[in-house]
């Protein structure tokens, strides 16, 4: 997973409970994984977009 190990995990997930109260966790994961999704299905759009652009 990126070079990191258990370790390393485990400590960025108890920074990240210090840092944002482990009730605002489940909030930040369920929005930056909407903006994962959203992110993906415009990379994978057709290209007519870029097409309807250029003729603007």
């Amino acid at each position: 997973m990126f070079g990191l190990g258990w370790p390393e995990v485990g400590l960025i997930a108890i920074a990240a409970i210090l840092v944002f109260g482990p009730k605002k966790i489940p909030e930040l994961g369920s929005a930056l994984g909407k903006t994962l999704r959203g992110f993906k299905e415009e990379m994978n759009k057709p290209e007519d977009d870029d097409e309807e652009f250029d003729r603007e």
